[in-house]
């Protein structure tokens, strides 16, 4: 999945760090993120108050696809502590490389389901032992539970989200397909055309309904065409 740093998109007053240090400082945590899983456009969407170095070492690493936390979490509908996946080897290694740069493995991740099927996830975490951190999550957990809300509802309804969740990322070549497949064009038609085969057609067409969320290759054209990715024929 791919990566976007909302801290580079033009939200209005773009201060998305300050709130997360804000609730950190409120509730006695160390770090806290915000990360949003977006089916439809394969990519991860977020921003943290982590240290630079760590979050360039998390995308290098490709730990955005198989952080145990984050795949855990967004099977769930209730917070996740990180202290039950401690077993877990994927979870070991990505703490293992978090530890290097401060971050602790004491930590909790909050689920909130979006209007579009996206998954927002929002994450906390402090240095401490489990008796003192089972009572620091008791008394800031309602707390963490409205600020996962709002920072999810925030993200979502900006404009520059808004455009990420409802364009589908298909690539320049499915596209193409889509636009010969809308001037009506079979698929044996735009094999020809395009010099491939038509299993690769086919493959690109499988691919292009699944990032639209269409059951048909007819369904898929009707809905990029009404979002602007092609035109009607």
């Amino acid at each position: 999945m791919s990566v976007i740093d909302l801290s580079k998109l033009p939200f209005p007053e773009n201060n998305l760090r300050s709130f997360l240090d804000g609730i950190c400082a409120e509730n006695e945590l160390d770090f806290a993120a915000y990360a949003g899983m977006n089916p439809i456009a394969q990519s991860v969407h977020g921003f943290v108050n982590y240290p630079d170095a760590w979050q360039t070492r998390y995308v290098e690493a490709g730990f955005q696809n198989r952080d145990p936390v984050l795949l855990a979490a967004s099977r769930s509908i209730a917070p996740v502590d990180w202290r039950r996946l401690r077993d877990e080897s994927e979870f070991r290694t990505v703490f293992h490389a978090a530890h290097d740069f401060g971050i602790s493995e004491q930590g909790l991740t909050i689920p909130v389901r979006g209007p579009f099927g996206d998954v927002g996830l929002f994450s906390v975490t402090r240095d401490c032992g489990d008796r003192e951190w089972g009572l620091l999550k008791a008394k800031i957990m309602g707390a963490l539970q409205n600020a996962a809300v709002h920072l999810h509802d925030h993200v979502v309804r900006s404009d520059a989200m808004t455009n990420t969740l409802m364009h589908p990322a298909l690539s320049s070549r499915e596209v193409e397909i889509l636009q010969w497949i809308a001037s009506g064009k079979t698929q044996q038609d735009v094999a020809d055309i395009l010099s491939i085969s038509n299993r690769t057609v086919e493959v690109h067409l499988r691919s292009s309904r699944s990032k639209l969320g269409a059951l048909t290759t007819s369904q898929a054209v009707g809905r990029a065409i009404g979002l602007g990715l092609i035109y009607p024929g």
